[in-house]
């Protein structure tokens, strides 16, 4: 019978535990001499890694900027929304006003200078508040820029003399062909002259309004007076305030308009002036009940159409060399 003998087997389990691989680095309770190497990653997984995360930020970075591409062209589109809505909807309501105006005032030169008086003071404000800077305009500029503001002169007073004698509708349906008029015009004065819209826009309302104060004094008289209003009858109130509310939808349309001509083609613009006259047309003969007869709403289409087919097929007629 063998006797037990403890230094005997702790020897033994000393030489089995050196005798068999360890995977572990860190040393045994009853082993403290025997320790193995820590396994480090092989040269080549590492590149093969370092690639595979570079390769998942490049995605990420270029999915980042097709998200940013895309948000922009969404406000883009948006904005450009809304600036065709605001131009349809400050011109509806220019028309009803200054027509309701021009029925009990029938004055369209002193109608004419009073909008433009309106336009430059809120021209003004603009410049003096920084809400856009204040141009530097040289004399040659002016030069170009009055032949532009005659005709936007002219333009206005025609519109309004045409409010006071005949309808709405009427009165659109021969302003439909304003957009060939424009482009011919500013292409003629204006020439290669470095100018943004807005400000092109300001300068000739500024223009317009010592252009126009005058000429009504001339051809009018001043009338637009309390005194001379009461005397003549109507609401002193009333006529004011709608030839306000006008003035002021007639600068905003009109600033609305250039302001998209900075973000459109000519011939996009001219598409859109097309279908704000048929919106024009429509709401003036609703809210005034004009009575249109078959010819006249024949009349009124094959302008409208005509206008809209010629900026049509100027958008997908070939370039020339």
């Amino acid at each position: 019978m063998c006797r037990y003998n403890p230094l005997s087997k702790a020897l033994t389990y000393a030489l089995s535990a050196s005798s068999s691989p360890r995977l572990s680095s860190q040393p045994s309770r009853h082993n403290a001499l025997i320790t193995l190497p820590k396994l480090t990653p092989e040269p080549l997984f590492n590149a093969f890694q370092v690639k595979a995360v570079a390769d998942s930020i490049s995605q990420s970075a270029d999915h980042d900027d097709d998200d940013e591409v895309s948000t922009s062209k969404f406000q883009d589109t948006l904005v450009l929304g809304l600036l065709f809505g605001l131009w349809n909807i400050f011109n509806i309501y220019f028309n009803i006003y200054n027509k309701q105006v021009l029925k009990v005032f029938p004055y369209p030169v002193t109608i004419t200078a009073a909008q433009f008086a309106v336009g430059t003071v809120l021209v003004i404000l603009m410049w003096t508040s920084n809400l856009y800077k204040r141009p530097k305009i040289s004399g040659a500029q002016l030069i170009a820029i009055l032949p532009m503001a005659v005709v936007h002169t002219l333009g206005n007073l025609f519109t309004n003399m045409s409010l006071g004698e005949v309808s709405v509708s009427f009165t659109h349906t021969i302003k439909a062909m304003e957009p060939f008029f424009s482009v011919v015009l500013s292409a003629m004065f204006l020439g290669e002259e470095s100018l943004d819209n807005i400000t092109l826009f300001s300068v000739i309302t500024v223009m317009s309004f010592i252009l126009s104060a005058p000429l009504s004094i001339l051809m009018e008289g001043v009338k637009f007076t309390p005194s001379y209003l009461q005397s003549a009858g109507l609401n002193v109130n009333q006529v004011y305030t709608r030839s306000f509310i006008a003035a002021l939808c007639y600068h905003a349309y009109q600033q609305v308009a250039y302001m998209l001509l900075q973000r459109v083609s000519p011939v996009t613009h001219s598409v859109g002036n097309c279908v704000k006259r048929v919106g024009v047309i429509v709401t003036s003969v609703l809210f005034f009940r004009t009575p249109v007869s078959p010819i006249n709403s024949l009349g009124t289409g094959v302008a409208l159409a005509g206008v809209f087919l010629y900026s049509r097929v100027n958008r997908i007629k070939p370039k020339t060399e």
